[in-house]
């Protein structure tokens, strides 16, 4: 039986690690071509060769790097179907508006923002050329709720991915290319394990949050992912996809 995404070819930014790591590997079970874009090369490049892709180092806040990233695909592969615009980070120096200085704001913006509006500019002459395509932006449920223990840069950078899928979504639905937001909740990644080593207090005032009573796993990411990247998903975009545990339909918890 063939796979879902048998024949299609996929780039995936930030897949290395975490949700785009396991989105890869989800990819590949299901038959695509995955173009891996990350900064750990040598990971990078022994998942490629692992899997029959292909890796390309890029930093997605640098316009030539993305441009590469995706004609790489084009390239190699003979086209693009699927861009999973997943990188992003989560520093320390991100807190409270109080707290959070201006570099610190813009490196966040850059990378968790401007990345996906560089990797969508890049992904769509070739999709729209295929009249064809599904775009996945990486969001967050912190797009849709406030939190007192605030990332405000993360929270503004992730809102405005929601804001933008959604335009982008409405913009290309005739054209034949779908772009719909993944908005995960707190997930089992080496970004939360470092909030977890560093201050356990604050880590653990998220878990309680969630109803089911757990952290999400990136595998569970990477199959809403695969859900939103096959035709199974034909007629959904500009869509908010929470997958988050319960966390932002909760008044209060479970006891």
């Amino acid at each position: 039986m063939a796979g879902r995404l048998e024949g299609k070819v996929a780039v995936v930014t930030g897949g290395c690690s975490g949700i785009g790591l396991a989105t890869v590997r989800r990819f590949a079970e299901e038959g695509a071509k995955v173009v891996i874009g990350d900064l750990d090369d040598s990971a990078g490049e022994a998942l490629a060769e692992e899997l029959g892709g292909a890796y390309v180092h890029c930093d997605v806040a640098d316009k030539d790097d993305v441009d590469r990233l995706f004609a790489t695909a084009k390239e190699k592969f003979g086209r693009l179907d699927i861009a999973f615009n997943n990188a992003g980070i989560s520093p320390p120096e991100d807190d409270s508006i109080l707290d959070t200085d201006l570099d610190a704001w813009r490196r966040v913006q850059e990378v968790n923002l401007t990345s996906v509006y560089l990797c969508c500019k890049a992904a769509l002459p070739y999709m729209l050329e295929q009249k064809s395509g599904s775009i996945i932006n990486t969001a967050s449920f912190v797009a849709v709720m406030g939190a007192a223990t605030s990332q405000i840069s993360y929270s503004a950078s992730k809102g405005g991915v929601l804001s933008m899928t959604r335009e982008l979504g409405v913009q290309f639905a005739r054209e034949g290319v779908r772009v719909n937001a993944l908005c995960p909740g707190p997930v089992n990644t080496p970004l939360l394990k470092e909030l977890f080593a560093k201050d356990e207090e604050r880590a653990a005032r998220r878990l309680v949050h969630v109803p089911m009573g757990r952290f999400g796993e990136p595998e569970e990411m990477a199959n809403a992912v695969l859900f939103l990247a096959s035709d199974e998903s034909s007629f959904m975009t500009a869509s908010t996809f929470l997958v988050d545990g319960g966390i932002s339909g909760a008044y209060v918890t479970p006891l």
